[in-house]
């Protein structure tokens, strides 16, 4: 069974135990400021959902703010991506470019120093945009000292990090804009030039929820268009044979979004290397509703209405000093949860042995008449996999399972069903 995030490596849980300290570190915080810093980590969650229209564009300018994500939702990201880079292979070699679009305070680079430790001694280059120039020169004085905590490497970083103000947008680029863009860039609505070669990887994460946030609910034209585009912009900034990386919070409207981007990716000749298992149009996204699979014991009453992308994974083995702060904030961290695809050049349709089926388990466990179900996905569609309580539990989110079809479609949420017991 392979799962999509598997348990940290020692190393890298050291290095994400001791970031909290290491962000203390490079930026102290007076104690009158301390006191409040679990209000302060509270009011920027609010900021970014429930008061949304309220934050302004460069809300993370404001000191209070800037510190309260640097504390709380910074790691927490550099920890989410940590999961992820555990057995996401990237391919990444000597020379290779990185392009990170609304990098925010070297989110995406702080976490493959910390999780991918192979790609410490070879030199890439990172293009680190974001518009809050605070924010990005936060994030290279946090990366420096992360760079000093790995025994025989103080001062040793073979990576070039280049930091640009930029930012980008839902419209298209307006009018004026320079001329030097790679092409295609015009029309995704990226602000500034990215110089030098197409990237190996060019990725974006927890920056496309603060564009498509506004558009219109159960407008899924503007949302397909602006996926189109997007998917347009990536392809033209990423090499043919290189691969993209778009990650986002595991809420349905993120989840509908990561769908749409995974079918434009296609039309660029990029099918999905993970977390799909095949290289079919998404089946959550012909649901009844346009959403893919649910996380929850109300998932038999919602079936074909909530449906969406998605996966968990508990934190206990996240920092214990970010739970307490966590906690302290009113915001507990029992799990995390995301959504994402990583896309590359065409590639073959991964065959499955004899008859069985590679199944994607994207939902919790929920009651299936006397037993027990858990959704998947698969090139067939949407799957109800079957079985005792304890069998499926073992699964974790994301893990891939190989199963027959026994023939029978649920008549409830009209998925394929397979058994676990039958395997």
């Amino acid at each position: 069974m392979t799962g999509l995030f598997p348990p940290l490596p020692d190393e890298t849980r050291k290095l994400l135990n001791r970031l909290p300290h290491i962000i203390d570190e490079v930026f102290p915080l007076p104690p009158r400021y301390r006191a409040g810093l679990g209000r302060d980590v509270a009011e920027l969650s609010r900021l970014l959902t429930s008061g949304r229209e309220e934050r302004g564009a460069s809300y993370l300018g404001r000191a209070a703010l800037l510190s309260a994500y640097l504390r709380y939702f910074l790691p927490w990201n550099i920890y989410r991506l940590s999961r992820l880079f555990t057995s996401l292979p990237l391919n990444l070699k000597e020379h290779d470019a990185i392009n990170d679009l609304g990098s925010g305070p070297l989110t995406l680079a702080a976490s493959l120093w910390i999780s991918k430790s192979e790609l410490r001694d070879i030199p890439l280059e990172f293009r680190c945009i974001d518009r809050t120039g605070a924010v990005l020169e936060a994030g290279k004085k946090l990366f420096a000292a992360l760079t000093q905590q790995i025994p025989g490497k103080l001062g040793s970083c073979p990576w070039t990090i280049k930091t640009i103000r930029g930012e980008l947008r839902p419209a298209g680029v307006r009018a004026g804009a320079r001329s030097g863009l790679h092409a295609g860039a015009r029309r995704g609505g990226l602000s500034v030039e990215i110089k030098g070669k197409p990237a190996a990887l060019s990725a974006a994460v927890n920056v496309y929820n603060e564009l498509f946030w506004d558009f219109p609910h159960g407008d899924k034209n503007t949302l397909e268009s602006f996926a189109e585009r997007q998917a347009r912009l990536l392809s033209a900034l990423t090499d043919r044979a290189g691969s993209i990386l778009v990650v986002e919070p595991g809420i349905p409207r993120c989840g509908e979004f990561i769908s749409l981007l995974r079918e434009s990716l296609m039309a660029e000749g990029r099918n999905p290397l993970a977390p799909c298992v095949h290289s079919s149009r998404c089946p959550l996204s012909l649901t009844p509703g346009g959403r893919g699979a649910v996380s929850h014991n109300a998932a038999r009453k919602t079936a074909g209405k909530a449906k969406w992308c998605h996966f968990a994974f508990d934190t206990e083995d996240a920092p214990h000093e970010l739970h307490k702060l966590s906690i302290v904030a009113q915001i507990p961290k029992e799990r995390a949860v995301l959504s994402f695809v990583h896309a590359g050049p065409a590639s073959p349709p991964r065959a499955s042995k004899g008859g069985l089926s590679k199944i994607r388990i994207i939902s919790d466990n929920f009651p299936v008449g006397d037993g027990w179900g858990r959704y998947g996905c698969c090139e067939k569609g949407l799957v109800l996999v079957t079985g005792s309580r304890k069998g499926l539990e073992g699964v974790p989110s994301g893990g891939l399972v190989e199963l027959v079809f026994d023939g029978t479609i649920d008549t409830k949420s009209g998925a394929l069903i397979a058994a676990m017991d039958l395997c």
